[in-house]
């Protein structure tokens, strides 16, 4: 196994050059297939581990996502980047607390998002949200771990590019190395995200099969625009709920079994972590 002091320089490089797509898995097996497959680093989805406990996102705790976040950075050899919401408490110094219980857990990066969760004022009044990120950025220190900080604007129906960048650059101001507006669909405001925050590297999600308003759909087109990082939040889990929730139904409602059709084989699954075991 690589140490983790070599994972975090490992996935710091990957920021330094080209662009490279950073799946979510949300459980052990799919991190385990993801590193077969040649990924170079992985994250964690916060959506895909609470659907598979059978909660909404958000509603994890503190305590059972550092658990989780655990399992798959020990299950694999590549950097892993943990999506630790809004650091799962409102004052910076909590925050900070925080982060380093998530850094504890060998992680090569970690986000944290401008969210507040309050439906009367969802997002941080800016300079609340930018001590947030300070305090992170001063827990993290020298430790090598990757911070990422989102301006969740889009998530939350603030459209308005100019705030969205505002808030964009003075996280990078406060220390974020690397900066993520989730929810952004057009090819131009991605342009001007990537310049507005130059020459620090942007992380772009596509969790759809029409990618960007149809205009970005491989990761070569996201690169073209400047952006470093794709990352696909909870589509792989939403994919995958799509097709148990098909074959269910149609158990369940024409005592069917066509929605097997598509399934992987026993045989080839027991092969894969048979193989992935060694």
């Amino acid at each position: 196994m690589k140490t983790i002091e070599a994972r975090r320089a490992a996935f710091h490089g990957l920021h330094a050059r080209r662009c490279f797509a950073i799946p979510n898995p949300w459980d052990i097996g799919g991190a385990k297939y993801l590193e077969r497959l040649g990924f170079k680093a992985i994250a964690t989805t916060s959506a895909g581990f609470a659907f598979s406990q059978g909660l909404p996102d958000g509603s994890v705790g503190l305590d059972s996502m550092l658990g989780h976040i655990r399992q798959i950075v020990d299950a694999v050899d590549l950097p892993v980047n943990a999506d630790f919401e809004n650091g799962y408490a409102d004052d910076p110094d909590r925050v900070a607390a925080n982060v380093a219980r998530c850094v504890e857990t060998g992680v090569a990066g970690l986000s944290i998002e401008d969210n507040s969760g309050r439906k009367e004022r969802p997002l941080y009044d800016l300079d609340l949200a930018v001590d947030r990120i300070k305090a992170a950025r001063e827990v993290i220190g020298d430790s090598g771990v990757v911070l990422t900080a989102r301006a969740e604007c889009f998530l939350v129906g603030v459209t308005e590019i100019d705030e969205v960048i505002r808030r964009l650059r003075a996280y990078a101001n406060a220390g974020a190395d690397c900066l993520y507006a989730p929810g952004i669909k057009l090819r131009e405001h991605v342009v001007e995200v990537v310049a507005a925050v130059a020459p620090k590297p942007i992380n772009l999600l596509i969790s759809d099969a029409g990618g960007l308003s149809g205009s970005v759909v491989t990761i070569r087109d996201a690169e073209e625009l400047g952006v470093r990082r794709v990352s696909v939040g909870g589509a792989l889990a939403r994919a995958a709920w799509g097709g148990f929730l098909r074959a269910a139904k149609q158990l369940a409602e024409e005592g069917t079994f066509d929605g097997f059709s598509g399934a992987t084989p026993h045989s080839e699954l027991q092969q894969l972590f048979a193989q992935v075991r060694r």
